[in-house]
């Protein structure tokens, strides 16, 4: 995901069930890849699991969550997407259901573009180990 890419496989993730109480420190977007895993988050997980793991994305994504277990990627799995990413965080939703994201405080899609913190789920997945 660089910025000066003409291929952009992101798209907003909005929270599931509504708009959040407080405004969101960073952009969510989901890989188009996994938007209909996505569309199904709160069918999956229950409504509650889906939106702690939208609030805390998109309010504290570098720090550990008070609900889930959250382990950070080593080697190729976690590689940054691009300078100024974070390394791959792998996020238990469920014991059946995990999510895979990166964040980055400054993301600009144009060098000309302001910039903005977003976080990209790269992956979700509804299977077991």
């Amino acid at each position: 995901m660089t910025p000066h890419s003409a291929y952009q496989p992101y798209e907003p993730a909005r929270r599931p069930g509504g708009r959040p109480e407080e405004i969101p420190a960073f952009r969510i977007l989901i890989h188009r890849q996994f938007k209909h895993h996505y569309a199904e988050l709160a069918s999956r997980v229950g409504i509650q699991q889906a939106q702690q793991f939208w609030d805390h994305i998109s309010q504290t994504p570098g720090k550990p969550s008070p609900v889930a277990s959250i382990t950070i990627l080593r080697g190729k799995a976690g590689k940054p997407l691009a300078d100024g990413w974070s390394r791959t965080h792998h996020y238990e939703l469920t014991g059946a259901a995990r999510a895979d994201y990166q964040y980055c405080h400054d993301y600009r899609t144009s060098n000309e573009g302001d910039p903005h913190p977003v976080v990209a789920i790269l992956t979700l997945n509804y299977s077991s180990h």
